[in-house]
């Protein structure tokens, strides 16, 4: 996806506004609030001088949700129980659960005390395993988002929008909080981020694949890559690194991207932030 026209931009930021605050939005402009989201979109979107105005009242909206969310368990709080986490294995591998309860126990066990005693034995455990580790990397992740997405120069999506969650530098991101990939070189890593950029596009499922902009959050441990989780909750660290990397990033054509995959090429805009320790 090349660079995109402010114009495009600001198509693509009304949309990510749901439809009621849309219409909050119009009327605060005094412009039409009728129809649906297409058509006040129509009549907001050549309004001169209206970017800043579209800045600041999904920043506003945004901060809302916080609120609320803060109202439910605090930063403070929410980062002293992502501590209690002691171990980080899946046990069962992301995505196959329900394969492995059909091939495992469903289809293969007769008899049904031998299937309760199986399930107790074994897949409570890993069960238990696969839903703390989502648990973690949802709420780590979401408060790396949240403190991301309250920087200055970033402007958060309001709703789901496929292939974008923030605009930085007025274009368009993915965001993506990953660890560094297995076996892949550590300090080719910190060396060439563009070229990890790249990877990480072709080596993605076939059935997540997008070609869309990224920025790239990746967590390594360089002693221990086995414990960089545990890096994720270093939010002192994450944070500090979050904050220069915006106050210094611009996006530009330099962050061109081009990758191969299904036998086609693409191009997309990345970026890449290394978190290390």
């Amino acid at each position: 996806m090349p660079l995109m026209s402010d114009k495009e931009v600001r198509n693509l930021k009304l949309s990510s506004i749901p439809l009621s605050s849309l219409r909050e939005f119009a009327e605060m402009l005094n412009q039409s609030s009728q129809g649906n989201g297409t058509d006040i979109i129509k009549g907001l979107i050549n309004l001169r001088n209206i970017d800043n105005a579209v800045n600041d009242f999904i920043k506003t909206q945004y901060y809302e949700r916080i609120k609320e969310r803060k109202k439910l368990i605090s930063d403070e709080d929410l980062i002293k129980e992502l501590h209690k986490v002691k171990e980080f294995s899946w046990g069962v591998v992301q995505g196959q659960l329900d394969q492995k309860i059909q091939t495992e126990y469903v289809r293969r066990i007769f008899r049904y005390d031998d299937l309760i005693n199986g399930v107790k034995a074994k897949l409570h455990d890993d069960v238990t395993s696969y839903v703390i580790c989502t648990w973690y990397n949802h709420w780590t992740t979401l408060l790396i988002e949240e403190h991301i997405s309250q920087h200055p120069r970033v402007i958060p999506t309001l709703k789901n929008i496929k292939g974008i969650d923030i605009f930085v530098g007025n274009q368009p991101f993915d965001l993506k909080t990953t660890y560094l990939p297995r076996n892949y070189d550590i300090e080719g890593a910190i060396k060439n981020p563009k070229k990890l950029a790249v990877w990480m596009y072709e080596n993605q499922g076939a059935q997540r694949f997008g070609a869309d902009n990224r920025l790239f959050v990746v967590l390594i441990d360089t002693r221990n890559p086995q414990d960089s989780w545990k890096l994720k909750r270093d939010f002192d660290l994450i944070f500090s690194k979050i904050d220069e990397f915006f106050a210094k990033e611009k996006v530009t054509p330099a962050d061109e991207v081009v990758f191969s995959f299904g036998r086609k090429t693409f191009t997309a805009i990345s970026k890449v932030l290394l978190i290390t320790e």
